[in-house]
């Protein structure tokens, strides 16, 4: 049996899991699907019952009836990169690999509908907040009005993208950063804001899940840290990343929440602050983890691989197969 994974060639993330893979034996087929019809090839046939279907990557054949698991890491458009690009192209490619790949029984690492809802910002602080997990309070508008009196309730804010990264190429990260008090928010009109109370915060957290596997990694703030300095990608670094427990409560919060968004990854990012609250900021359902796994020694690469490496499917689409509709 075989593990599917789907990213960009670039990816070292992924070939820290693709050495642990090798290292325990189990066959490891990567593919990015930007490369469909161009080096990768698919097929799938749907006849008296039965849905078989193949992929060749690189002059390899590979059975999808053979597939024990999928990690959706960092893939690409499909046929991006094909002689001849369109959207109509990308969109019935799309449609071809991910239609097929939810016909076999392979478990994912993340199911593409659950990552797609996962994504959404407003539906994670709603998810976070019914798991039991603290989450600073928070305003998505396009309402001037609203925002001022919200920032009159929570003088002290910051302000960060709602989607997330700026969808330019390269994609640019856009910093959180901490809202000016003599703000008007007339801008909020033209596109929706996101504004959020402000955590004087001792440490970062980032938490990252595979499974019911909870490792968690700390970063003390810098006490001489000027206060608008929030956004940890873009603060002066005084600390590496260090191994953390992780209160009960939150991993009780977590795992409801990863059940809630049926993840089998994520990466949680939180606010720890003067109390010892771990105050929820968001969850990234393809995060990356090298950054903390070099700091910190964490195996977080060999928890992916053998959650990746496990038997058993999810059942969440047709058998890939000889089943037949009379059987």
């Amino acid at each position: 049996m075989t593990v599917l994974i789907l990213t960009s060639e670039e990816d070292v993330t992924a070939d820290m899991v693709v050495l642990r893979l090798g290292e325990a034996g189990v066959p490891v087929v990567r593919l990015d699907p930007a490369d469909l019809t161009n080096g990768v090839a698919l097929s799938g046939e749907y006849v008296r019952g039965a849905c078989r279907g193949h992929l060749s990557v690189g002059g390899r054949l590979v059975s999808m009836s053979g597939l024990r698991s999928v990690w959706v890491r960092r893939p690409g458009d499909p046929a991006a990169r094909a002689a001849q690009p369109s959207a109509w192209l990308t969109e019935e490619s799309s449609q071809a690999l991910y239609g097929m790949l939810r016909c076999t029984d392979a478990r994912w690492m993340n199911h593409p509908d659950a990552a797609r809802r996962a994504r959404h910002k407003p539906w994670q602080l709603h998810l976070a907040q019914r798991s039991g997990l603290a989450v600073p309070a928070t305003l998505i508008t396009t309402f001037p009005q609203a925002a001022r009196e919200f920032a009159d309730r929570f003088p002290d804010l910051v302000v960060k993208p709602v989607s997330g990264a700026h969808p330019q190429e390269p994609p640019r990260a856009v910093p959180t950063s901490r809202v000016a008090p003599d703000a008007d928010f007339t801008a909020v009109a033209f596109g929706p804001t996101l504004l959020q109370r402000r955590i004087a915060k001792r440490a970062d957290i980032r938490l990252t899940v595979v499974g019911d596997t909870l490792l968690a990694a700390r970063k003390p703030a810098d006490p001489d840290a000027h206060p608008d300095d929030v956004d940890v990608r873009f603060a002066p670094s005084v600390s590496p990343w260090l191994p953390a427990e992780v209160p009960s409560r939150v991993a009780e919060g977590v795992l409801r929440y990863m059940a809630g968004a049926e993840l089998a990854y994520g990466a949680f990012d939180f606010a720890e602050d003067a109390d010892g609250i771990w105050w929820f900021l968001e969850c990234n359902q393809s995060g990356q983890f090298g950054f903390v796994e070099m700091d910190t020694g964490q195996p977080i690469a060999a928890t992916i691989a053998q959650w990746l490496a496990e038997e058993g499917g999810t059942g969440r689409g047709c058998a890939d197969g000889d089943r037949s509709a009379a059987s």
